[in-house]
């Protein structure tokens, strides 16, 4: 493990404890224990990538990253799900949730082009997401609640562990 993914794993762990504190009470079902497992997976892996330059279109942490390749490739190097390329085709995936049920490693989409589900990151906790945007330093956590975010945030998503699962059939 490099420094930077212990130090992520250290912040993930007391960021988990904090946001988390009255859920711990109550046992996890197994399909969740599972998805915890995948999300700490998810959440170290991007933010092991804090810092890599943005570029469109980019797909990898040597060429650089857009927002949905950066998701592409933590979901696939964490979770062993592949995504499609585009953040309104990985809007189409998983199931609907209210932003009051967000949990650590699920999915934040916002209009930034003028155009629903056009940007997309990966929620880390305590109002914050993680993301690659085209301008401000590559890759980095921002708050959802900044108000640039808040008026653009068009929903979240979460997938599923260890498949794709196809879009709900009801409008959002």
């Amino acid at each position: 493990m490099s420094c930077k993914q212990y130090i992520a794993a250290i912040w993930l762990a007391g960021l988990c404890m904090f946001s988390h504190a009255d859920e711990a009470m109550q046992e996890p079902e197994k399909s969740e224990a599972g998805w915890a497992d995948a999300a700490q997976e998810i959440l170290i892996n991007a933010l092991s990538l804090t810092g890599v330059r943005y570029k469109y279109g980019g797909k990898s942490p040597e060429t650089g990253f857009d927002c949905s390749g950066f998701v592409r490739y933590v979901f696939q190097q964490a979770a062993n799900l592949t995504l499609p390329h585009g953040a309104r085709a990985i809007s189409q995936l998983g199931q609907s949730i209210p932003v009051e049920q967000l949990q650590p490693g699920d999915l934040v989409f916002f209009n930034t082009l003028k155009s629903a589900f056009s940007h997309v990151g990966i929620y880390v906790g305590d109002g914050r997401f993680i993301h690659a945007p085209s301008s401000g330093g590559g890759i980095h956590v921002v708050n959802m609640n900044d108000s640039y975010w808040a008026k653009r945030f068009n929903g979240a998503r979460r997938l599923p562990p260890t498949e794709q699962q196809p879009a709900e059939s009801s409008a959002e």
